[in-house]
């Protein structure tokens, strides 16, 4: 009867409830979720959405394909935040809703990015073949055509010849609107003449959302940082290719850690981060996921240089090969240079953000 008891204390132990399971999975997740700075997972978009091409061709322009940084000084701030204009305005009045914005984000760079349709065929004498476009922050909502109404951000010369996107810088106006959400009354456009004269039917038109591809919205791009910064290991060297230099193809199966053994050497081994197997690829677009490493293996003595030791590993392994003081390990196998990777995703606006994570993969092993 006492055996049957153990046996049955035993099978419980090492079995979980599926409850059990289920909890300690939710604990686990809403950490990583902190480690990407979220509280809760943003919802997936209603619908099958498309994210802005710039947005996309950011991401690959500063990660490789699989997420890790290709250089760190690409990205000004950590965060990129595209808003797609809101009111389908027939004017060229543009308001964006920035409620995602975090307070703690300092606002580096704010764009303003508006698609140039062709321009209106013209004749006779008075056709132009450039324009003056200036962009407004509203001060006044109701009354933008007066005095005090409008203050001028950006104006430039823009030819009429082409179609094609057209960026115009609005930083000061953003950073008003992150201090206080009530001055957002948005943007006004004007088209004027060479010598300030305004056109009546202007020769230029942008996309508004309204009656337009969406890939040809006016959009609003935030640069930004959160503060949000790693450890001081050294980052130099960041992978240029589409893998780091030897590993595994991504989320691609490691091997056993049983082959490994414990007398294998301090190096790196894959460890495979897949975001759809943990239920995120509704709302992240890209990577699918991602390589982080881990470090593994036995740091003996002598160390060796490929062990990549530090100067205090190195004393430490020979304090204790020498048993010249009590308590005093080996040295541990720990990463020793560590990556950034970026994440391309729906908020829970349907904005697209491009975020970039410092530490997250471990680029090479050593021992400290």
């Amino acid at each position: 009867m006492l055996r049957t008891v153990l046996l049955l204390a035993l099978a419980h132990t090492a079995s979980p409830s599926p409850a059990s399971v289920a909890i300690r999975r939710a604990e686990a997740l809403k950490k990583l979720l902190e480690v990407f700075g979220m509280e809760d997972p943003p919802a997936p978009p209603t619908h099958f959405k498309q994210p802005p091409q710039y947005m996309v061709d950011l991401f690959n322009t500063v990660a490789n394909a699989d997420g890790v940084t290709k250089n760190p000084d690409i990205l000004e701030g950590n965060t990129v935040r595209s808003f797609l204009e809101k009111t389908h305005s027939e004017e060229m009045r543009f308001l964006f809703v920035l409620s995602s914005v975090a307070k703690n984000e300092k606002i580096l760079t704010a764009e303003l990015h508006l698609f140039r349709l062709w321009p209106r065929v013209t004749e006779g004498p008075k056709r132009h073949h450039f324009c003056q476009v200036n962009v407004y922050q509203v001060l006044e909502k109701d009354k933008p055509d007066t005095p005090g109404g409008k203050k001028l951000l950006a104006a430039r010369l823009v030819s009429l010849q082409t179609s094609g996107w057209e960026v115009f810088a609005i930083t000061p106006a953003v950073r008003d609107w992150t201090e206080d959400e009530s001055s957002n009354q948005g943007l006004l456009v004007t088209v004027q003449s060479l010598g300030g004269g305004p056109l009546d039917p202007p020769p230029l038109q942008f996309a508004s959302g309204r009656g337009h591809h969406e890939s040809k919205k006016p959009m609003l791009v935030l640069f930004t940082d959160d503060g949000r910064r790693g450890a001081s290991l050294p980052t130099a060297g960041f992978p240029g290719g589409s893998h780091t230099p030897g590993t595994t193809p991504l989320l691609g199966r490691s091997r056993s850690t049983r082959s490994l053994g414990r007398l294998q050497p301090c190096q790196r081994h894959p460890l495979s981060v897949d975001f759809e197997e943990i239920g995120w690829s509704g709302w992240i677009i890209s990577p699918r996921g991602y390589n982080a490493f881990h470090c593994k293996g036995s740091c003996p003595f002598p160390l060796g240089e490929n062990m990549r030791p530090t100067n205090h590993a190195t004393v430490q392994s020979i304090i204790n090969a020498l048993k010249l003081s009590e308590g005093v390990s080996s040295p541990c196998c720990v990463p020793d240079k560590l990556f950034s990777i970026n994440l391309l995703y729906f908020d829970d606006d349907e904005n697209v953000v491009l975020k970039q994570y410092d530490d997250m993969v471990a680029g090479s092993c050593g021992c400290h």
